[in-house]
């Protein structure tokens, strides 16, 4: 059989995004997301609570919970790479 052919089939879901503006946006809370689930997955793996996290970084549990927090937007990439020493784990960080 050869290639779909479809005709109704156009930009992708991306195009759609930089079309309406909102890419850079949706991207970047699809990237928090992620990185709070992963955080939050390490911690249980490790079987530490944030409050322990918190006390391997040198930093507040409030700053943990603000790391944790999906809908929370500032990252700053040293507390990143201070979580991710603290649960055993490096970050990696690719522009693609």
């Amino acid at each position: 059989m050869g290639k779909n052919t479809n005709p109704h089939i156009g930009s992708d879901f991306d195009d759609f995004l930089k079309e309406e503006g909102v890419y850079e946006e949706v991207n970047a809370g699809a990237t928090k997301k992620l990185l709070a689930l992963q955080l939050s997955q390490a911690l249980a793996e490790n079987r530490m609570t944030k409050t322990e996290l918190a006390a391997r970084m040198r930093t507040s549990r409030a700053a943990v919970n603000r790391l944790l927090d999906p809908e929370n937007l500032a990252l700053n990439l040293r507390t990143m790479s201070q979580a991710a020493c603290a649960l055993g784990k490096r970050m990696e960080i690719r522009l693609v």
